[in-house]
């Protein structure tokens, strides 16, 4: 019964190893290609989501370094890390969209921005379900928070493709940063019961 169990175990955590390094895959493209649409559309939002990819790599790369490895204390240090992405997300969300409508900074239009997110937005929310079921198989708490700063980042990929599109459509700049402060209060919960330890 023991090695049914075991084998079961290294079977769960091929499969999270397996979804972290095809999320550190996708943000690291995600960045080269985030780049390339900001600077052609002048998009605040689209270099902001770049910025987020590089939250979203850490958290992964968090997840698997204590994954690697076991014990108490390491699981602790990781969840406070992804604490801090989350801390940092909140509070670049926060700035970022308080600026954009602070200024009335109206983007250019950005087809391929539009197709990255649309992508990206489906390829993170399957990528966070998968987090989330393989934790919760393992009852790994750091997996399963590290599925939730994917979830997030699909989240905020719709939000930018939602600003996006509304922009394109009918010239509502504003929408994008509007739906930045719902994700900030997700993020900022987050970091509460990380730092509250309710994980």
């Amino acid at each position: 019964m023991n090695t049914v169990h075991e084998t079961s175990r290294k079977a769960l955590l091929r499969r999270g190893f397996a979804l972290e390094y095809a999320t550190l895959g996708w943000n690291v493209v995600g960045i080269a290609v985030l780049a390339a649409a900001a600077i052609s559309a002048r998009s605040v939002a689209l270099a902001g989501f770049g910025l987020d990819s590089l939250i979203e790599i850490g958290a992964s790369t968090v997840v698997i370094w204590e994954l690697s490895g076991a014990g108490e204390d390491r699981r602790r240090r990781a969840l406070r890390l992804i604490g801090v992405g989350f801390a940092l997300l909140a509070l670049y969300l926060l700035v970022q969209s308080t600026w954009a409508l602070a200024t009335g900074f109206h983007p250019h239009h950005s087809p391929l921005g539009i197709g990255w997110t649309t992508i990206t937005a489906a390829v993170m929310f399957a990528l966070a379900a998968g987090k989330a079921r393989t934790g919760a198989a393992l009852d790994n708490p750091v997996l399963k928070t590290e599925g939730r700063v994917t979830l997030i980042d699909g989240l905020l990929a719709a939000a930018v493709l939602l600003g996006l599109v509304l922009n394109t459509a009918f010239g509502w700049w504003w929408a994008d940063p509007a739906a930045g402060y719902v994700l900030v209060y997700y993020a900022t919960r987050e970091v509460r019961e990380i730092f509250s330890g309710d994980h």
